[in-house]
């Protein structure tokens, strides 16, 4: 790709993702016995943030676990964070030899806490965190990367089927098999959008290597997360409006206007991506304001639904 402007941590960024699941159950609520995520009042589907960072940040554990400086603050193992405040807290002393941000001798210790944990930490100073608990708080640091929702083009159907399992759960009892529950959606196509402010990469020490990784974590994670539960996640489409201005060039709600999806007039129940039409307008952008499509399956599609309307 001739232009990498989107790998730039110096210019703001806002984005599209497009990612669809066939029979499986993208994120469960706790609150209706693990059914898919819905809006009640339309039954549109919906995957948090928190779903797709955790995505990201089992990405990046695997493939770094190893390198310095890109360690996982939320673990996906049950470690308690207030450890990692602990380990800020035996960090200070050296961190005050360092010539970082003026005079470190009369900045709070919970300051120089909180840059270790940006410093040592991927997910920290990619989304940001709560860290003001335990005996060593650290503070609170705002991300430059930041998610919304993810919702489904059309409304769902979530699906709470019965299963008979041989693994029973009760000893002393003449049953060998019990039944149980699994839920899922039989296909669905979501859209989110997110947000990069370099403002507040400044704040963390987020830098290039950083937003390239993220974006090819964003892209790669979908091919980790694979389960049983999980059904077939793909992601379909990834769009990036970069901007010259750091400040931006142009609203984000404008710029995700632009990319527009509809399902086949002649699909009544869509089961695959072939049932949708993306299209994105690109041929006027605001000045200064240039689009990336990272991921792009809509050419495909287009071709594909031209071929089955032909017949």
């Amino acid at each position: 790709m001739s232009n990498d402007i989107y790998q730039d941590a110096s210019k703001r960024h806002d984005f599209v993702i497009l990612f669809d699941v066939t029979t499986g159950n993208p994120n469960g609520d706790p609150d209706a016995g693990n059914l898919p995520r819905v809006d009640p009042e339309t039954m549109h589907g919906l995957v948090t943030d928190v779903a797709i960072k955790r995505k990201v940040r089992d990405w990046v554990g695997v493939q770094l676990h190893d390198v310095p400086n890109y360690r996982i603050y939320v673990e996906n193992s049950g470690v308690a964070l207030n450890t990692k405040h602990a380990e800020a807290g035996a960090a200070l002393n050296h961190l005050k030899a360092k010539d970082v941000k003026g005079d470190p001798e009369r900045r709070k210790q919970e300051d120089v806490r909180r840059d270790w944990m940006c410093e040592q930490f991927y997910d920290v100073r990619t989304f940001g965190a709560v860290m003001s608990t335990g005996d060593y708080p650290s503070g609170q640091v705002r991300g430059p990367l930041q998610l919304t929702f993810a919702r489904s083009i059309d409304p769902i159907v979530p699906l709470d089927l019965s299963i008979t399992r041989v693994a029973i759960t009760q000893e002393g009892t003449d049953k060998r098999t019990e039944m149980g529950r699994k839920a899922l959606v039989p296909y669905a196509l979501y859209r989110g959008q997110g947000f990069f402010t370099p403002h507040f990469a400044k704040n963390t020490g987020f830098n290039n290597n950083d937003l390239k990784l993220f974006w090819e974590a964003l892209q790669d994670a979908w091919e980790l997360d694979r389960s049983a539960s999980r059904g077939m996640l793909a992601l379909r489409g990834l769009y990036i409006f970069s901007h010259e201005n750091p400040r931006g060039n142009a609203p984000a709600h404008r710029l995700f206007e632009r990319v527009r999806v509809a399902r086949l007039p002649e699909v009544q129940a869509p089961r695959a991506f072939a049932d949708y039409v993306v299209t994105i307008d690109d041929a006027t952008l605001p000045e200064g304001v240039t689009l990336t499509r990272l991921v792009d399956e809509s050419r495909v599609l287009s071709q594909t639904s031209a071929n089955q309307r032909s017949f």
